[in-house]
């Protein structure tokens, strides 16, 4: 699981350690994961690494296989968020960073475990994406782009192991009350908090279900918002509420 350090991945940990699981917990903070690997029941794998590092990814999944074998589930959850403007050439290092995290981290967090889980003939390859990649948002260029990527990167996914018993799950999410939300200066309906939301999300991840927006009332907001003609849809969000561009990643 990686991203488990906060938020959802954190509360995704909570959860599933209460299952019984064992977790290989992933994030850059290694003290936070020590702090949380200790506090969560089971035996447990804390595993530092930066899910833009695909080398560091692996050895990661290589140590939990050598203790654990293969998982059941891999859930890719990291990510990061900061508002960006094309106009804003200081602005590009932003771009980079959130496509690499949120898009290559996907790729790299699921590769090690692919050719394994199809050989076992099951699991559940799990890409936690956005509401934020169904329209483009604005002064959300990069975050909305790289869920819109992660989107199509999981149908993929889920095509290419169609019949080998691996099941690959979108999960797409609307607020949830985590850092990566806290400095949001606009309304944000349907706020979850992270434990709620993780328990929604496993149940959709049991099912194996393809696809699925949490909560389901963001789905229908989901489905207005891909509905909307182009300049309908412009006219209401030109002047929509904005990220900040000067949070940290």
């Amino acid at each position: 699981m990686t991203g488990a350090s906060s938020g959802l991945g954190q509360a995704f940990a909570r959860h599933y350690a209460q299952r019984g699981a064992s977790l290989g917990l992933v994030a850059r903070r290694g003290d936070a994961l020590a702090a949380l690997s200790a506090a969560l029941p089971g035996r447990h794998l804390a595993l530092p690494a930066d899910v833009g590092d695909a080398a560091a990814l692996a050895l990661a999944a290589r140590t939990y296989i050598d203790h654990f074998g293969v998982p059941d589930i891999v859930i890719a959850n990291a990510g990061v968020s900061v508002g960006t403007l094309t106009e804003c050439a200081e602005d590009l290092h932003a771009f980079e960073r959130v496509l690499r995290t949120n898009v290559n981290g996907m790729v790299a967090s699921f590769q090690p475990f692919v050719e394994a889980m199809r050989g076992r003939g099951s699991g559940r390859l799990v890409g936690i994406a956005s509401v934020a990649g169904i329209r483009g948002l604005p002064g959300a260029g990069a975050y909305s782009a790289s869920k819109a990527a992660a989107i199509a990167y999981l149908e993929s996914l889920r095509v290419e192991m169609h019949g080998s018993g691996v099941r690959v799950v979108t999960l797409a999410p609307g607020y949830i009350a985590t850092p990566m939300t806290a400095g949001n200066p606009y309304p944000m309906p349907f706020m979850l908090q992270p434990d709620d939301a993780a328990r929604r999300m496993a149940k959709v991840i049991d099912a194996g279900r393809g696809y699925a927006v949490v909560p389901w009332q963001m789905g229908l907001v989901a489905s207005v918002l891909r509905a909307l003609p182009n300049p309908v849809f412009d006219a209401l969000f030109a002047r929509a509420g904005r990220k900040p561009r000067d949070l940290p990643l």
